[in-house]
């Protein structure tokens, strides 16, 4: 469901995509390359970017440039088109001060990691997510414990969504039996998913958006994906598979360290503007980027877009 009264009532759902940052020779951003970039999605049937992600390499962006970002992004967006910009901090009250950020430029909602300075407890979780609630957008919990090394199990899902702190949850865990553990506990939290590579698998067990990495490079093919994994209809979910099968070699590099990498080379490859990373990310391994360019390749070969 793609209306636009459904983005408005719940701007966090369907596909969103953690929109890849372009930048110049000099690696610094290329906003004008990034504002096309939000339309290239928007075009693409995307129902919108989530700006300032891991994928968007925010922890390398000064905050001038993370503030621009998200701007940038809005400006961008057609009606209805949603704006759910990360807000992770090392701290909640920086993370708090993202979400208002946000909220003045006109984003939808925001995407937020727990505390990520150390292994933090779920009381100074809570509190984290009480900070940033503060600031009167939805909050879209991000669960990366491989990451954060904070693991937001359905138990504490559930905590936060019954105190009214969060709308949804990113999960990234790849443990698509949470997802009916989260259904159980937490029965109005919407469950987004939060790894390319689990897409039908969790779409099957009732998410209700995507936010995803490989739209970046195949918007029309991948919300397509999407679309038949969640339709409920098992007609639409026989024609899912094979199209998932030809595009899971690519779909698993979401799930790696490389993922920034691998995908801003497959843009590339596509036509996009991926380009260079900013340092601490290398290139890839040449063997790596032979096989990201085999696996693009095949799948362009078979008329994805």
């Amino acid at each position: 469901m793609t209306t636009g009264t459904h983005r408005s009532a719940r701007p966090w759902r369907g596909v969103h995509v953690a929109t890849a940052l372009p930048f110049h020779a000099d690696r610094s951003v290329d906003v004008d390359a990034y504002a096309e970039h939000v339309r290239f999605l928007a075009d693409g049937g995307c129902d919108g970017v989530v700006p300032n992600g891991s994928l968007g390499e925010y922890q390398t962006l000064t905050a001038e440039e993370r503030t621009r970002v998200v701007e940038t992004a809005v400006r961008a967006a057609p009606e209805g088109f949603g704006v759910m910009p990360g807000v992770a901090a090392y701290g909640a009250l920086e993370a708090r001060r993202w979400a208002e950020q946000a909220a003045a430029a006109g984003a939808s909602s925001v995407l937020l990691l727990p505390p990520n300075a150390y292994r933090a407890e779920r009381t100074a979780v809570v509190e984290h997510y009480r900070e940033v609630a503060k600031a009167g957008l939805p909050v879209v919990a991000y669960n990366n414990p491989i990451d954060t090394k904070v693991d937001l199990v359905p138990e504490l899902l559930a905590e936060l969504y019954h105190e009214g702190l969060i709308v949804a949850v990113k999960e990234f865990t790849g443990d698509v039996r949470r997802a009916y553990r989260i259904a159980e506990l937490a029965p109005g939290l919407d469950l987004l998913v939060g790894a390319d590579d689990v897409l039908l698998e969790l779409g099957v067990a009732g998410a209700v958006g995507w936010i995803a990495g490989y739209p970046n490079m195949i918007p029309r093919s991948t919300v397509e994906l999407y679309r038949l994994v969640t339709s409920g209809d098992p007609a639409d979910l026989g024609r899912a598979v094979p199209l998932y099968r030809d595009l899971h070699p690519l779909l698993r590099w979401d799930s790696r360290t490389e993922f920034v990498q691998a995908i801003k080379l497959s843009m590339d490859i596509a036509g996009r503007k991926g380009g260079a990373c900013r340092p601490p990310r290398l290139p890839l391994t040449p063997e790596q980027a032979a096989q990201v360019t085999a696996e693009t390749e095949a799948v362009l070969a078979k008329g994805y877009v």
